[in-house]
């Protein structure tokens, strides 16, 4: 087998090998590591490492990389979820819906889920007024939403994530 032939990795899901799914480890604790670190890291040539980087984000394996804030430091330490029940079900009436909760200010995740609820939207805001202000002027305001029901959150952690069994 040719050395490009075995540094090429698999697109399909569940087939990354080893090598792949140690560069997306390393890139998920920190996605700001120089290629030659994360080549170090992972034990490949620089080359292979960044050949691997780039058919990892080509394949929407790596969907972006972002930046983790603290957004007490901003001025946002309050975390709510805010689970919304729509009256209607209509396809049309949901997609609206979601595209409007995803620009509500202080959203930091919106997701459509099945069950009681159809909506849990996770925002962060400066002040408990601020978090009433959100759900009375950004959210409640749309006739499809029949009910609201908003949680404090305490703390957050982030779980381990798919890449460690």
């Amino acid at each position: 087998m040719s050395e490009l032939a075995s540094k090429k990795p698999q697109h399909a899901p569940g087939t990354l090998d080893g090598t792949d799914l140690a560069i997306l480890a390393a890139l998920v604790e920190d996605g700001r590591m120089t290629n030659a670190a994360l080549a170090a890291r992972v034990g490949v040539a620089e080359s292979t490492c960044a050949y691997r980087v780039r058919a990892l984000r080509r394949s929407g394996v790596i969907a972006s990389v972002n930046a983790r804030l603290n957004l007490g430091a901003l001025g946002h330490p309050i975390h709510a979820i805010i689970k919304v029940r729509l009256g209607s079900h209509n396809r049309e009436h949901v997609r609206n819906l979601y595209d409007k909760l995803v620009m509500v200010p202080g959203a930091l995740t919106v997701l459509h889920v099945g069950g009681d609820d159809d909506f849990l939207l996770h925002v962060a805001v400066e002040s408990p007024e601020k978090l009433r202000d959100l759900i009375l002027e950004h959210v409640t305001i749309y006739p499809v939403v029949r009910q609201t029901e908003t949680q404090l959150v305490f703390e957050v952690r982030e779980g381990r994530g798919v890449l460690h069994p």
